[in-house]
């Protein structure tokens, strides 16, 4: 699909005298799922924090689901799911009473049959009554991701969804952004993962607030020119 769901140009944001954001354009496109890239301090969380309406650009211009991203941010929150890099619900309510609050935040129509839906969609049936804060890391992860959706967003926004998460549980839940990309959703993510990176359809790079590559991997590789040498040291016996 070509509509694009993230189109944004010149985008910047300073704190002092630091530019943490420096001139970055991105374009998502329906249904696809875009890795972003860079190290720690890179500018990454700002970026998707003026994206979704959280942070004010200094400068730049564009739309999220053609919502212009100055005039217009109340409405991307309202249309926009956006997972934290640190959990961010109530350890001392149960999944259920979590997924309830957020809708109610978010206004949800027929409440209850949504969180009921949200929970099956998520496997989380079994643990509803479980306080969140006796889940597991990867548990947690479900948690926040069904809240994310609660709403039925056209976009996710997720912040290093799966950092301090086991390898079953990442590759559990990169199972599920694949198949809720297939129904239309749009993703951003965020991740230091380069074998996550790679089950991404486009990536972008940043580091210091610049935007240093963008593209498929295949692009993104070769743009790089990177060259690999093997290197055999040979016996005297062969």
């Amino acid at each position: 699909m070509n509509e694009s769901i993230i189109d944004v140009r010149k985008m910047t944001k300073r704190f002092g005298s630091r530019t943490v954001v420096n001139d970055i354009a991105l374009q998502v496109r329906r249904g696809e799922i875009y890795g972003f890239l860079g190290p720690n301090g890179s500018g990454k969380t700002t970026f998707i924090r003026m994206l979704c309406g959280l942070l004010k650009c200094d400068a730049g211009e564009g739309t999220v689901l053609g919502y212009d991203i100055f005039r217009q941010s109340e409405l991307i929150k309202r249309h926009v799911g956006y997972m934290t890099q640190k959990f961010s619900f109530w350890e001392d309510l149960t999944i259920a009473e979590n997924l309830d609050f957020v809708a109610r935040i978010f206004e949800v129509p027929n409440r209850r049959k949504a969180v009921a839906a949200s929970i099956e969609r998520l496997g989380l049936a079994d643990r509803s009554t479980q306080l969140a804060g006796e889940l597991s890391g990867g548990w947690k992860q479900r948690l926040a991701l069904a809240a994310c959706l609660i709403h039925q967003p056209e976009l996710l926004l997720l912040d290093e969804p799966t950092a301090g998460v086991d390898p079953k549980a990442r590759r559990e839940f990169w199972d599920q952004i694949h198949s809720l990309a297939a129904e239309g959703l749009t993703f951003l993510i965020t991740t230091h993962y380069m074998d996550e990176a790679e089950r991404c359809h486009r990536l972008a790079y940043i580091a210091y607030g610049d935007l240093l590559t963008s593209g498929t991997v295949a692009e993104v590789i070769e743009e790089a020119g990177l060259h690999t040498w093997e290197v055999s040291i040979m016996t005297n016996d062969q």
